[in-house]
């Protein structure tokens, strides 16, 4: 399967148990008061055996063919602890996660489980939107003397703001589907009719403006 054909399918699979929502007619509020036609939640493939199944494996695939096999497999709060834990359970590989915020008790962990300073490892997220929560994680694992090979996510929305980040943050990434391959697919299978195109397209360019 080469990549146009992995991330159709993707798309296909994240339309089809319903993990990404297109509603133009019907815009969503994000907690960040932007306006959007899409809203995606990756959590709700985790309940879908053949589907989860078939994210974890080509995950995997991806990360063997960008980053080469690490040695330890990170996934950023909370979205992307499951298929993290999945993909290190897959590759053979420790696991663990980074928190949003240092915990407020106990040993005040920023990062749960064990790993060692050095440890070559790989990021798993479950998307990308603007890039801020995912590269938040990136310079703590740095701060904590893990070597990021890079980030890997089952979706990017593609905004040109989350790219500038990761560029400038020198952190490279790759994700098995992005907004416009979900958009192909989307059309393809009439799930959208053709004349909502421009509107959805629309948004991706200037997120933050669009409604408002």
């Amino acid at each position: 399967m080469n990549n146009k054909d992995r991330a159709l399918k993707i798309a296909e699979l994240l339309l089809q148990v319903k993990a990404v929502k297109l509603q133009p007619d019907e815009p969503f509020t994000w907690a960040s008061g932007w306006k959007s036609p899409i809203y995606c939640d990756n959590r709700i493939t985790l309940s879908h055996h053949t589907v989860r199944t078939h994210i974890r494996q080509n995950i995997v695939e991806l990360i063997n063919e960008k980053f080469g096999k690490p040695e330890l497999i990170v996934g950023v709060a909370t979205g992307a602890i499951a298929i993290g834990a999945l993909v290190a359970q897959e590759m053979g590989l420790p696991f663990v996660y980074v928190r949003s915020a240092a915990k407020g008790h106990g040993r005040k962990n920023l990062i749960e489980g064990y790993y060692e300073k050095g440890q070559k490892a790989v990021v798993i997220e479950d998307l990308i939107s603007t890039g801020g929560s995912s590269l938040k994680a990136v310079e703590s694992l740095r701060a904590s003397g893990i070597e990021v090979k890079g980030l890997a996510a089952i979706f990017t929305y593609g905004f040109a703001e989350s790219q500038k980040r990761f560029s400038d943050a020198e952190c490279a990434y790759s994700t098995l589907t992005d907004y416009t391959t979900l958009l192909e697919k989307a059309l393809e299978s009439k799930y959208i009719k053709k004349e909502n195109l421009h509107l959805l397209r629309e948004w991706s360019r200037e997120p933050s403006k669009w409604l408002n």
